[in-house]
């Protein structure tokens, strides 16, 4: 686009096209909820999300194209759809704090439902005026390449020339939730554990007995999980590696040296609370033990290290965000922004003010009612409302730089946390009144800051293809409204299902949410944040451990500690899945050159790849929602193998690798047809 040549959108300002219809708002909601529960899913287990933007504008596309629907209504469709996603990453890395951190005692009460509810409600409020506030400056700026904006932009124009990539989707949803069932009635293992011992000592037990007790290491094959390779093919053989690094260092290096030197110990202590056989299992047992309480903690000092340095790295650009940010506070008051054209029409101002001024009400009641202190609860508003204008401006420009999958939202959160908790133990609120003021802060920014990058995605896309910007807005209050009412009802589902799958009972760290199965990496380091500098009782021996650990990845130049970190703190089984995922678009990718193919080739194999990862997420993420269900209203499913073989999950990894391979480099079309959008997760 040439300086001196205005822009000129796909569809003319001039067009009285159908954009905001009672169809597209209701295909918007359902793919919010859908699209929402799916990345709850597998936040909470891998604790990682992928964007929305592009599955929705596929599935949109789809449906609406059986319709006979405009681009506009498309577009309208994907904004509303994909802003699920975001109040869903800022639910599943705060809200289980509450939880975690013991502010509540169980999960689910009418009351944690409001409060939860309201949190979601108020930050994705608070995200959407402040972003209607930035966006012409941001949507406009030359500067900014939103490489996602422009890939689904380019998605909805190819859908009107005849292609879709909706039947790869849709065919490995199928598959995804094929494999998730089989699983689920044990026609094959999950995966397999062994213990496997290297060392011997004689443990003495009072003057005359004594016991054998031996070290070893927990070998553990890949989890059979549709949605963790999904995850790694999407991120790529370089950062999957760099996550089941991660693993490696905490069950290859950590955990079987703390047994050798701890081993010994624990078994005694076993012994005298009268254990009088100590087996292959039990190793395994005191193997999770150590991993939980000391690997994690360090782990957990290793992602807050991590986080403050993605944002030092990213200094230069969080001080552009916050600049632009102070200026676009001063057009706005002066008017400067008022558009007269259909593509430059944002929610009035006036109302804009009035919702900030409403939501700021209620977050200070929210705030005094945790708090139990006018003070407290004033100064956490305030701090609510400063720090997530600035955050949302920073994240909506990053988004603008790197697009939403890249966005540092949980360390921009982790931030606020540490100020808030800090003002809270500078004001006297402490005990648990303290630490549900510190997550209240901290989820109501984290949603904030979530939605606010997304949903100025999605008015860059409808900037590019000529969509209203206050009706894409108003569109994302109501997701906003209704993923806020549902989203806590999957986090229920999955924390209920899984305590009941196990045996019945909520034990913490053990079952639920912030256990094995469902170990919310970034809102358990949310609640040892807030617990650790309210309570006074972090562990921070481990946790400076961490931070060390970090400081050595960044001396070494990592190029990612975080996802070093988070590979520690999740299930050997999750980050090895994780990298099956990567080596196989490796694979993929060393296949595609072997072939010589062209740029628009690869673009069209990378394009398959994406959807066809993304609906073996979708798949296994919907069918895990159904079984945690069922297991709620006790509803017992078929069992094929008492003991399933892994030689069957075998095939599965086979099967897997096939399709991400074979259809994608079917679909890579002529040397001379032309490039399509290429699919930017």
């Amino acid at each position: 686009m040439s300086e001196n040549k205005p822009f000129v959108p796909f569809v003319s300002p001039d067009s009285n096209m159908a954009e905001f219809t009672i169809r597209a708002l209701v295909i918007g909601l359902v793919m919010s909820v859908v699209l929402g529960a799916a990345n709850a899913y597998l936040g909470l287990k891998a604790g990682m999300t992928i964007a929305a933007t592009y599955p929705a504008a596929v599935i949109g596309m789809a449906v609406l194209r059986i319709m006979k629907g405009s681009i506009l209504e498309e577009n309208f469709a994907r904004t509303v759809g994909s802003i699920g996603e975001s109040v869903a990453a800022g639910a599943i890395f705060t809200i289980p704090a509450f939880l975690i951190a013991g502010v509540w005692t169980e999960f689910y009460t009418l009351q944690h439902y409001l409060e939860a509810s309201a949190i979601m409600f108020i930050g994705g409020v608070v995200g959407i005026m402040f972003v209607t506030i930035l966006r012409r400056v941001m949507v406009e700026d030359k500067e900014l390449p939103f490489p996602e904006s422009v890939a689904a932009s380019e998605i909805h124009k190819a859908g009107q020339s005849g292609q879709s990539g909706a039947k790869f989707l849709f065919w490995a949803m199928a598959l995804g939730a094929i494999i998730q069932i089989l699983k689920q009635i044990q026609f094959f293992a999950a995966s397999w554990e062994k213990f496997i011992a290297f060392a011997n000592k004689k443990i003495m037990l009072g003057k005359s007995a004594s016991v054998e007790a031996s070290g070893g290491a927990i070998l553990s094959t890949p989890g059979v999980s549709p949605a963790y390779m999904g995850v790694g093919y999407i991120i790529g053989p370089n950062l999957a590696a760099l996550n089941f690094t991660g693993g490696l260092l905490a069950w290859g290096l950590f955990v079987p040296l703390l047994l050798y030197f701890l081993g010994p110990e624990l078994i005694a202590s076993l012994q005298s609370n009268g254990v009088t056989e100590v087996t292959d299992e039990t190793w395994m047992g005191l193997g999770t033990q150590v991993w939980r309480n000391i690997v994690r903690p360090v782990a957990i000092g290793g992602m807050l290290m991590s986080a403050a340095f993605t944002l030092f790295r990213m200094r230069k650009s969080l001080g552009a965000g916050l600049s632009r940010a102070i200026g676009d506070v001063k057009k706005a008051a002066s008017g400067s922004h008022a558009g007269e054209i259909r593509t430059e029409k944002d929610m009035n101002f006036k109302w804009v003010f009035i919702g900030l001024a409403l939501s700021s009400v209620a977050i200070f009641i929210i705030y005094n009612y945790f708090a139990g202190d006018f003070t407290a609860a004033l100064v956490a508003t305030i701090v609510m409302l400063v720090a997530g204008f600035f955050f949302a401006a920073v994240s909506g420009y990053l988004v603008g730089l790197i697009g939403s999958s890249n966005n540092p939202i949980s360390g921009l959160t982790i931030s606020t946390l540490i100020i808030a908790a800090l003002l809270m133990v500078a004001l006297g609120v402490k005990g648990m009144e303290g630490i549900a003021a510190v997550l209240g802060v901290a989820a109501v920014i984290c949603v904030a800051a979530a939605v606010a990058g997304e949903m100025l995605q999605d008015l860059k896309v409808g900037h590019i293809l000529g969509g209203t910007p206050w009706k894409m807005q108003v569109g994302d209050l109501f997701g906003v409204l209704l993923s806020a009412a549902v989203m806590f009802f999957p986090l229920m589902v999955l924390h209920q299902g899984d305590i009941m799958a196990q045996g019945g009972t909520f034990i913490p760290g053990e079952t639920g949410l912030g256990g094995k199965n469902y170990s919310a990496p970034q809102a358990s380091l949310m609640a040892i944040l807030a617990k650790g500098i309210v309570g006074g009782d972090m562990a921070w021996p481990l946790i400076i451990v961490g931070i060390l650990m970090a400081v050595g990845f960044i001396l070494v130049k990592v190029k990612s500690p975080m996802l070093v970190c988070v590979g520690m703190y999740l299930p050997l089984e999750t980050s090895f899945a994780i990298f099956i995922g990567g080596l196989i678009k490796g694979m993929l990718e060393k296949f595609s050159a072997a072939k010589k193919h062209n740029d628009a080739q690869k673009a069209r194999v990378e394009n398959t790849g994406v959807l066809l990862a993304s609906g073996l997420i979708a798949g296994e993420a919907l069918v895990g929602l159904l079984f945690a269900f069922l297991a709620v209203i006790e509803i017992k499913t078929p069992i094929i193998f008492e003991s399933p073989s892994f030689l069957i999950s075998i095939l599965v990894f086979v099967v897997v690798a096939f399709v991400l391979t074979k259809y994608p480099l079917g679909n890579a079309g002529k040397p001379d047809e032309p490039a399509p959008p290429t699919a930017v997760m």
